[in-house]
């Protein structure tokens, strides 16, 4: 008896640790792509950190927070069109929030940096980090919040 117990624990952590069970990030190659040296020769030691490796800018320091004009913000490392002014509003976080990006320019991935899950916001031609997305956005339009690190961005007035 203790010999079948024994082999059906081991049959159910083999099958509890199988290649199901364990992630193997494929990279995704993308349109542009560059070495860290050439993005760091492009970008400043502050967009490097954030664009490149993930990080985040200090909540309420983006000359974009109060941005009001017309226009679209663009991906401050390839010049991709990200998100347009009037999807922009005032989230109250501390960053240029949107409640949606312009469509097939950002990818969606799972981050979890903080030791839990949540929806990170990639350039979908460059790769680079721009935020996350949040499920606390506006109720009338998408309900969803994407938190922009305003260091990623460049913003490109509508011309008339």
């Amino acid at each position: 008896m203790k010999k079948i117990v024994v082999l059906v624990f081991v049959l159910l952590f083999l099958n509890c640790s199988s290649t199901a069970q364990t992630s193997s990030e494929e990279k995704k190659t993308y349109k542009i792509e560059k070495t860290d040296e050439e993005w760091k020769k492009q970008l400043t030691p502050l967009e490097y950190n954030v664009l490149r490796e993930a990080s985040t800018e200090r909540a309420f320091t983006s000359e974009f927070n109060k941005n009001k004009a017309k226009g679209t913000y663009v991906c401050k490392a390839c010049n991709t069109p990200l998100y347009k002014s009037i999807h922009k509003y005032n989230s109250g976080s501390g960053w240029p929030s949107f409640d949606r990006a312009i469509k097939n320019n950002v990818e969606l991935d799972i981050d979890y940096k903080i030791g839990y899950a949540r929806t990170e916001l990639k350039c979908n031609t460059c790769g680079s980090h721009l935020g996350h997305a949040f499920n606390d956005g506006p109720i009338k339009t998408t309900g969803k919040r994407h938190c922009i690190n305003g260091v990623a961005l460049k913003f490109v007035p509508e011309t008339k």
